[in-house]
């Protein structure tokens, strides 16, 4: 009886997500999904202390928007996995969350309730604009050459993520950034991290990733290293489950439906609305760009299938998040670490959500994972990921700028919305001044003119 419930729960996943057509199989998509889970789980923990300088008047503020943030995580990801059945999980962006609170409510003095609005306003248009098509039509114009380069240029950005969270690449006042301190506690665990990661890659292990992360994390547990954020920011050792690993969940009330949507569609709001709006569609974009083709599910055409139905997820994602009482919640490039573990199909992403869903109780014990074990995971993905390059035409000149800007204007800019704006600017205006302006796409001059306008207005 259990032997024939099992094969009963397989074919209805099977049904569902088409896994062994996608060359996988059940056990490795949930690993690939624990392992994106784990490497994103960071967001629990810091959403909530950035969305917190600016979200004020809310009691118990930290673990409601902790809850929050776990909610339109698991509510994103469940869509991309069931609807959209790719291995994307989405939680509230970083950087996103910084523009929100620092630039509009604290810079601009929007209130935060005007700004959720503004939010939810954008992700309303990031769906009209996937309905009617607009989006995968701005993917088809971008040539595949560029969508080589934004799928390296994520992974520099996460490679460079990954040496920033270890803290072997550190900020400097001289040279912008430097060399951190190799014998510090975080270096030293990302680096025996990194070195079974590395390892069990090459032995062909299955769940290299995952045991990197989970090797890591024991290592700094054991040997009482300073890994974790504790009060003034100093890092200090893993103290324990003080109040046990269950947290009972509480009902964000103030920050469900605080969203002021009559504010945000004032003409007053409307470089906000289109700021959130641009950051997001070339973030998200070129993030689903970049996933999608390590996934290999990029066509020979370049395209995606279910294009359309991603995409929508992807600004439903950001209404649900503004209607929960987050910031933009978008698509994460800390997917590619699932990716790269094999996972191929939506069961990926819906097991990153039930895993949110469980952080509404388990959140304790997703904070043993520590941001320099993660960081392994973040730099052999980066390293994965620039095997995409591998057919570029480098001695075209008009292809290999335009890639090369899109690659390092990424990680150096710390935006994924700016490579692939660099590359798109670049590439159209190349070949048009030399004489190949036929070859490309009107769309993307279309789209170059709005980007130059937008950083031209906005002034950057």
């Amino acid at each position: 009886m259990a032997e024939a419930t099992s094969t009963v729960r397989t074919s209805a996943l099977e049904r569902v997500f088409g896994i062994a057509a996608a060359g996988s199989t059940i056990p490795r998509e949930i690993r690939a999904g624990l392992t994106t889970f784990l490497t994103m789980s960071y967001v629990l923990f810091v959403n909530p202390s950035v969305l917190g300088n600016a979200i004020t008047g809310v009691s118990n503020e930290f673990a409601k928007l902790l809850i929050v943030t776990a909610l339109a995580a698991a509510f994103g990801s469940l869509l991309m996995g069931l609807v959209a059945r790719y291995p994307f999980a989405q939680a509230p962006g970083m950087g996103l969350n910084a523009y929100f609170a620092y630039t509009v409510v604290l810079g601009q003095k929007i209130p935060w309730q005007t700004a959720l609005g503004a939010v939810f306003v954008s992700g309303g248009i990031f769906v009209v604009l996937s309905l009617l098509g607009v989006r995968q039509a701005v993917v088809r114009a971008i040539p595949n050459a560029l969508k080589a380069a934004v799928t390296a240029g994520i992974g520099a950005f996460l490679a460079f993520l990954g040496l920033k969270n270890a803290g072997i690449v550190v900020a400097s006042p001289a040279t912008f950034v430097t060399l951190g301190s190799l014998t510090a506690a975080p270096a030293l665990i990302a680096v025996a991290g990194l070195l079974v990661t590395a390892v069990l890659l090459v032995r062909r292990v299955p769940g290299a990733i995952l045991y990197g992360i989970l090797g890591a994390t024991v290592l700094g547990i054991v040997t009482h290293a300073a890994l974790y954020v504790g009060p003034h920011d100093a890092l200090v050792p893993f103290s324990g489950f003080s109040a046990g690993v269950v947290a009972p969940p509480l009902w964000p009330s103030g920050l469900v439906g605080a969203l002021d949507l009559r504010a945000a569609l004032g003409l007053g709001v409307a470089v906000v609305v289109f700021t959130f709006f641009f950051v997001d569609f070339f973030d998200a974009t070129g993030t689903l760009v970049g996933l999608a083709s390590r996934a290999g599910v990029i066509d020979a055409s370049g395209d995606m299938p279910r294009a359309r139905r991603t995409f929508v997820c992807d600004g439903l994602a950001a209404m649900i998040g503004a209607a929960l009482g987050t910031s933009t919640t978008t698509a994460y490039i800390e997917s590619a670490s699932g990716i790269a573990e094999g996972g191929r199909t939506g069961l990926v992403a819906v097991t990153v959500g039930v895993l949110f869903l469980c952080a509404t109780v388990l959140w304790p014990l997703a904070g043993v994972i520590p941001a320099a074990a993660t960081a392994p995971a973040l730099i052999v993905v980066g390293a994965m990921m620039l095997e995409s390059l591998r057919g570029i035409d480098w001695d075209d000149y008009a292809i290999a700028i335009p890639v090369f800007l899109t690659i390092v204007a990424m990680p150096l800019s710390f935006s994924i919305a700016n490579g692939v704006s660099f590359g798109v600017i670049s590439y159209a205006l190349i070949m048009l001044l030399s004489g190949r302006g036929k070859a490309v796409d009107p769309l993307l001059y279309v789209v170059a003119a709005l980007l130059l306008i937008r950083y031209a207005w906005l002034g950057g």
